[in-house]
């Protein structure tokens, strides 16, 4: 389990991911961030009837709280990234035992909506907070669309993201842990808080003009 959990980036074993993130270019990024994850996942679906579900509980909330305040205080858009994604595998091993089919669902709108965000990130040219405020210059449409990935990723309604934390919380609850769920919807608002922050910057904020004038 935790041979697997370190191939997915999953806390405890997570320390690996951000830092070897940051040193990829966009493109490399997106990759080690979806289709890398795909094998492990196979398998720990498989091993999961098999394993204690209170080490898959533990590891899936350690791996949301990491997640959530490990991204606080970045500005570099790929180590951002990389927590958002420790964030939502923990989502996708916390509800594994008790629903498949909800991992599976989660995913796959992970995968999307990272895919989404990497390639509006590289359409921009964008590698940290600061560079993203020349976005909406450049091209406001797909500053909006960015920002509403992004708000996705975050898991804010009613945008597509939020669906699969309801019915993760809603599972969870139905298997009588309603300190888990809580706990669970306590750190999406850590992630919720950054993924804001990057909003701000991307919409809200005009990159100050550096041409001087001249006399």
């Amino acid at each position: 389990m935790l041979a697997l959990a370190l191939k997915l980036g999953l806390a405890p074993v997570h320390f690996w991911l951000p830092e070897v993130l940051q040193g990829l270019e966009l493109t490399t990024g997106l990759i080690l961030s979806t289709w890398q994850k795909l094998a492990p996942f196979a398998l720990m679906i498989q091993a999961a009837p098999t394993i204690n579900s209170s080490l898959l509980v533990a590891i899936g909330l350690l791996s949301t709280l990491v997640g959530g305040w490990g991204g606080l205080n970045q500005t570099q858009l790929r180590k951002i990234l990389a927590y958002s994604s420790i964030a939502h595998l923990g989502w996708m091993v916390l509800i594994l035992q008790f629903a498949p089919s909800l991992t599976l669902l989660s995913l796959s709108l992970y995968i999307i909506m990272t895919s989404s965000a990497f390639l509006t990130l590289k359409t921009n040219n964008a590698l940290t907070i600061n560079t993203l405020a020349t976005s909406w210059t450049k091209s406001p449409t797909l500053a909006a669309l960015a920002a509403l990935v992004l708000l996705s990723l975050g898991g804010l309604p009613p945008l597509s993201g939020f669906m699969p934390k309801w019915l993760i919380l809603q599972e969870l609850t139905k298997q009588g842990l309603p300190l888990s769920a809580a706990l669970a919807a306590m750190t999406a608002l850590l992630s919720l808080y950054f993924y804001l922050r990057l909003c701000y910057a991307l919409t809200l904020t005009i990159y100050p003009n550096t041409l001087t004038a001249t006399a």
